[in-house]
């Protein structure tokens, strides 16, 4: 009997061994692919426009406006050291390389010069110091940099590509002996977008016009050579943007190509158990991010917006070719689900899984991802069905009406006529948004849910724009057209009345201090996921653009 075990043991291990030979000849297949469709970016000399005092103000945003001052001209012809901390605007947000020449007015340089160029999204971040730094994010992520010219005259390119709209220059040494000016201060400006879409319908409101071209501003902006969450912090592909992107880019700029390398560029750089990392690192050569948690929900996005792109442009073969990890994604819900068909949150989440669904620490997740497992479950079961793989995951119908029951039975209040989530029973936006968007809710329960957000007290409000997105769609697929207008027209329209160009990574309108760490300076004022009222207002132009 002992033989046979160890037989039994040996033949299992070879199968296994093989299996994992597979699969790792597999993503690099998948990594090969992603390279093949790195799109050339597109390059352009953007130059300042002029120079600007940053002034305190009460009702800017942050506290900050930047004020025009003096032309550009009054930077070039005058001594930087007359000229110390001036501010010039390039008047549009920018992702490149900076450059700038230095040459002499009088004398011989005989000793370097020394230089602090500080880069800004915003105002207040050339106005707020860094230092002592209390953020929770790396403090190299801010955008200043200190340059020591040995000999002037020179020209130097600054080999960090930067995300700003705002340069402030400041000179921090010197020698006495001579005197110097800065001249020829230009970007070159880098993105993947050849040229900008089509214009709305004649007769689309200003508002809506101003909130699609700031959208794509920022949609732009983020596509590089994947879709990055944010140009400034933190330049990677991460699973949730990127299926937010392609909604919005399916719209607009129809760069499928750059959708295709990212799905391909995420699959090829998977765990060695199939399961999907949440974000992953283009350079120096493509990897995951090391040591970080599994992020269960963006997980669950993926087959999503693997299904998305083969509606929007039947491509059957890459579909078919990225099946296998998608189909591995739906695995994992099984682990932590009760006999009533309850996704135990609480667990996975002290097993290291990440929860995220939104910026929100006193968020309850637990009807959220409930609704998020099951929303993913059926977009799995329909790319299955057009890909001719309904038997590979042939559970899936019969797990989504065990956990649709159980979110039913378990998380519906029907007095109160909302979900509830959690042993505290918490009311939120995020659960009645994905309880909507999963099916769970019927029509007239969702229209009832999302109106008694307005009025029932206590209710946690989204932390950010990337769960608002969500919120848009629910209250569309609700019947409630007029309050997504509104909601769309009064969140990111608010960002643009306080100033934005492109929108921002966290937005509250009653706090614009907020941030997920600990330092409003080192937020993105540029991010992925805010670009989607491109998606809403295109998609929909029966309710936005009319």
């Amino acid at each position: 009997m002992k033989q046979y075990f160890y037989l039994f043991g040996f033949i299992l291990s070879s199968f296994c061994g093989n299996a994992q030979i597979a699969f790792q000849a597999e993503r690099q297949s998948w990594l090969q692919k992603a390279e093949l469709y790195k799109p050339k970016l597109v390059e352009s000399e953007k130059h300042p426009l002029y120079l600007v005092n940053l002034v305190q103000d009460a009702t800017a945003f942050q506290g900050w406006k930047a004020v025009k001052s003096a032309p550009l001209d009054t930077l070039y012809q005058t001594s930087i050291k007359k000229r110390s901390g001036v501010v010039a605007d390039f008047g549009e947000h920018l992702t490149g390389y900076v450059s700038f020449s230095l040459q002499a007015i009088w004398g011989t340089s005989d000793a370097p010069a020394r230089l602090k160029l500080t880069f800004g999204e915003v105002p207040a971040e050339l106005a707020t110091p860094f230092d002592p730094y209390p953020g929770g994010l790396s403090r190299a992520w801010l955008q200043d940099e200190v340059i020591t010219v040995m000999e002037v005259p020179a020209t130097i390119t600054i080999p960090r590509r930067m995300a700003f709209r705002y340069v402030k220059i400041e000179l921090l040494g010197a020698s006495s002996y001579f005197d110097f000016r800065i001249s020829d201060l230009v970007c070159k400006a880098t993105t993947s977008v050849p040229a900008m879409p089509s214009a709305l319908a004649s007769g689309t409101s200003e508002q809506i016009a101003a909130i699609d071209k700031v959208g794509l501003l920022t949609l732009k902006e983020c596509m590089q050579t994947v879709y990055e969450d944010g140009p400034k912090r933190d330049r990677r592909l991460w699973i949730g943007d990127l299926y937010l992107e392609s909604l919005a880019n399916e719209y607009s700029f129809r760069n499928f190509d750059l959708t295709k390398r990212c799905l391909y560029l995420l699959a090829g750089l998977a765990q060695n158990d199939g399961y999907l990392h949440s974000n992953v690192f283009e350079t120096p050569e493509p990897h995951p991010q090391a040591g970080a948690p599994f992020l269960f929900d963006y997980s669950l996005l993926y087959n999503v917006t693997l299904k998305e792109y083969l509606r929007a442009t039947n491509d059957k073969e890459t579909a078919l070719d990225l099946w296998p990890i998608a189909k591995k994604q739906m695995e994992n819900p099984k682990k932590y689900m009760d006999p009533y068909g309850v996704f135990d949150a609480a667990t996975a989440a002290k097993n290291r899984w990440w929860l995220f669904v939104d910026w929100k620490n006193d968020l309850d997740r637990t009807a959220a991802i409930q609704g998020i497992i099951i929303y993913s479950m059926k977009n799995t079961y329909e790319l299955a069905k057009q890909l001719g793989k309904e038997s590979e995951v042939a559970e899936l119908p019969e797990m989504i009406k065990k956990m649709t029951d159980g979110a039913r039975k378990r998380m519906y209040d029907k007095k109160m006529g909302v979900f509830v989530s959690g042993p505290n029973r918490q009311i939120s936006y995020a659960s009645q948004i994905w309880m909507i968007l999963s099916g769970v809710a019927t029509k007239s329960e969702a229209r009832n849910a999302l109106k008694k957000l307005q009025t029932e007290k206590d209710v946690v409000r989204p932390g950010g724009p990337y769960l608002y997105h969500y919120y848009i769609e629910a209250l569309i697929q609700s019947g409630l057209s007029d309050m997504a207008k509104q909601a769309l027209l009064t969140y990111w329209g608010g960002m643009i009345r306080k100033g934005a160009d492109t929108f921002w990574e966290v937005y509250d309108p009653s706090d614009d201090k907020i941030s997920p760490y600990g330092f409003y300076p080192i937020n993105s004022y540029c991010h992925a996921w805010s670009c989607t009222p491109v998606y809403f207002i295109r998609k929909y132009a029966d309710i936005f653009q009319k």
